[in-house]
């Protein structure tokens, strides 16, 4: 049986770029631009948004990655769930997608990339969002992904500098996939790795449905950053502070013993590493820094949202069976850190 995390030393969004490094190599660079522009690469939006009418505009991202489980029909769905993520965190509806493939030749030969592509397609027909090309390469290490668009009314779209004080922060999904995968390759905690391969392969869409209804403020997805570094975007992008109450993180079952026993992600480090603007870790056991800086993939939306709106939201949200929906924490007065953990 193929095991295509033995192929990749990183996997899912934890083989990302850091963001330290990635933002040494933006730095100075110029971006073509226009007036139709609506989000591009100045902030740290999930995705860019293009006007083409005074109620349409299209939403526009792509995500790869190389493997974050055994699997090839489950990878193919979690790396199908976590392309279309981003559209959904800026409130979008996504419409069409293309493959990005890098493949070793074995392991096509074996069937093991025609299992990834009929996973991701039965998420996108879950998501309802048709198949219109795709390009692929030969690659030692397996990779896949998607370039998503989607449309969304621009005068609604959910950025991440939006956040309010007095804000509430709800998160949609569990946290700890990257510690959890970390166990999977140990054939540990099977019940938090189950639960953790079902999370990311479960789109983004009801969230974004069910908080339609609802005053969104500003919105992001956790994904490889870890909750501490997209929390950090939010607050820079919003001018404000956020505080993160760590006894409400929804976590899937074990993660904390899976981290106190180490099983850690590489990416964590240099998480821990880059994002800087954090305090009150100093005051806690030291698992929460790993479980707070724990990279995810395919990870819940972050919604802030009025503190009036709170229960209804969280109720509409496990009505819709996102039963670990949960307040997460605050928006706060700007203050000398961009994110306080209690």
């Amino acid at each position: 049986m193929v095991k295509l995390t033995n192929y990749a030393a990183k996997g899912g969004c934890a083989c990302k770029l850091g963001p330290h490094i990635l933002q040494s190599v933006l730095t100075g660079l110029e971006f073509p631009t226009n007036e139709s522009v609506l989000v591009n690469m100045q902030g740290s939006d999930d995705a860019g948004v293009y006007q083409i009418s005074n109620d349409m505009a299209l939403v526009q991202t792509v995500d790869f990655f190389t493997p974050i489980v055994d699997d090839p029909y489950l990878f193919g769905r979690i790396a199908a769930a976590n392309s279309l993520s981003d559209v959904y965190a800026m409130g979008g509806t996504p419409l069409t997608a293309m493959n990005l493939v890098g493949f070793p030749v074995p392991l096509v030969e074996q069937g093991a990339l025609t299992a990834v592509l009929e996973g991701a397609m039965s998420v996108l027909k879950e998501a309802q969002v048709v198949v219109v090309g795709g390009h692929s390469i030969e690659n030692e290490t397996p990779i896949f992904g998607m370039s998503v668009t989607g449309h969304v009314n621009p005068h609604n779209i959910w950025r991440n500098s939006g956040a309010q004080v007095g804000d509430v922060l709800i998160l949609t999904k569990p946290l700890g996939t990257g510690i959890m995968s970390t166990a999977l390759k140990g054939d540990l905690f099977q019940a938090g790795t189950e639960e953790a391969t079902q999370s990311m392969g479960t789109l983004n869409k009801e969230a974004r449905e069910m908080a339609q209804a609802f005053t969104v403020h500003a919105c992001t997805d956790i994904t490889g950053f870890s909750l501490l570094g997209h929390s950090c975007e939010m607050a820079e992008g919003s001018g404000v502070s956020i505080v993160l109450q760590t006894e409400a993180l929804p976590l899937f079952t074990g993660a904390i013993e899976a981290a106190e026993m180490g099983l850690v992600p590489a990416a964590t480090y240099g998480n821990r590493k880059a994002i800087t603007s954090v305090t009150g870790f100093e005051k806690l056991a030291p698992v929460w820094s790993d479980i707070c800086y724990d990279p995810q993939t395919s990870g819940g939306l972050l919604l802030a949202v009025p503190a009036e709106e709170r229960d209804a939201l969280l109720l509409a949200l496990k009505q819709a069976g996102l039963t670990q929906a949960r307040h997460i924490g605050h928006v706060a007065v700007k203050g000398e850190y961009a994110v306080y953990v209690k």
